[in-house]
């Protein structure tokens, strides 16, 4: 079952890749919400993490799901709803571990050690469930001009403490000075875009020693250690864009890397489920710093 899952969504997402399709992108195509992103809900109103996002938002753009929300075929079934005949669930999956209790052949003496392992289930978008209460199938209604939505962002970027360097035209952090540098917004072709930029930015800077210390052995530019840390930096800027209601921004010099991470995948199954456990870290460090602000972040899976 653990290979079969770690190779299964590894799988979707290089072929994904392999057609110039980023999926943790896509769901906005797809109008989620009204326009609005999200990321996909479970039945209660809580949200999924991590690798389960990517599944989610892509089973949603295959499938052409609009609403956000999911549910197990028993939940459906609590609610006096059914899963209409014939329709595919999607795969959603949860870390647990068990215990076994080793006996020491010379001392005799027991010991319990805890393994890990990666479970899976399936559920069902709301628009293949009939009978649900209405509040299930309706969308939110649409914002107003988000200016509310970017005084967020900038509250929640400007909250971490990065160190902002404003000028140029190129967008980066460098590591070394422990700063992120960003052109003016001006330079822009709108704030929502200069926002999820900087974003992508932020989530890098958690690599530094300081906080995260995430470090995947990179030596030079292009290498397989940079790819992955670019993955991280796109994973984790594209579940905080969800959390802060931002587009994410797809800029033209990051089109190199899909043929990286491709070989990275392919290279290794389980890289997609690092990559978003890290960028899940990231996500989750950076809403830390926001406690004023409050927004959450929740740990899902980490593989």
């Amino acid at each position: 079952m653990r290979t079969d899952v770690y190779q299964k969504i590894t799988n979707q997402i290089v072929a994904a890749l392999e057609q110039g399709v980023r999926p943790w992108h896509q769901p906005w195509e797809a109008e989620h919400s009204a326009g609005r992103i999200t990321r996909p809900l479970r039945a209660n109103g809580v949200a999924y993490q991590g690798i389960n996002v990517l599944m989610l938002w892509s089973a949603a753009l295959e499938k052409g799901y609009a609403a956000p929300i999911w549910m197990t075929f028993k939940q459906a079934l609590e609610l006096k709803a059914h899963v209409r005949k014939g329709e595919q669930g999607s795969l959603v999956v949860y870390a647990d571990k068990i215990i076994r209790t080793e006996t020491d052949a010379k001392t005799g003496e027991e010991s319990e050690h805890a393994i890990p392992f990666m479970k899976g289930y399936t559920v069902f978008n709301v628009e293949q469930i009939e009978g649900l209460p209405e509040h299930y199938y309706g969308k939110p209604q649409a914002q107003p001009e988000p200016v509310q939505r970017i005084e967020r962002a900038e509250s929640f970027l400007d909250a971490t403490g990065a160190n902002i360097v404003h000028g140029g035209s190129r967008a980066c952090y460098v590591i070394s000075t422990d700063k992120i540098h960003m052109p003016y917004i001006d330079f822009f072709r709108d704030a929502e875009s200069y926002y999820a930029v900087r974003v992508h930015e932020t989530v890098h800077w958690t690599r530094h020693e300081s906080r995260l210390n995430r470090d995947f052995g990179r030596k030079r530019f292009g290498d397989e250690g940079y790819a992955m840390e670019e993955l991280v930096a796109e994973l984790g800027s594209a579940f905080l864009c969800a959390d802060l209601a931002l587009t994410p921004e797809v800029r033209e010099d990051h089109a190199s890397y899909i043929a990286s991470w491709i070989k990275v995948l392919k290279n290794d199954r389980r890289a997609i489920f690092t990559a978003a456990s890290h960028a899940q870290r990231a996500a989750d460090f950076l809403h830390g710093l926001n406690s004023a602000t409050g927004t959450e972040g929740a740990s899902d899976v980490a593989a």
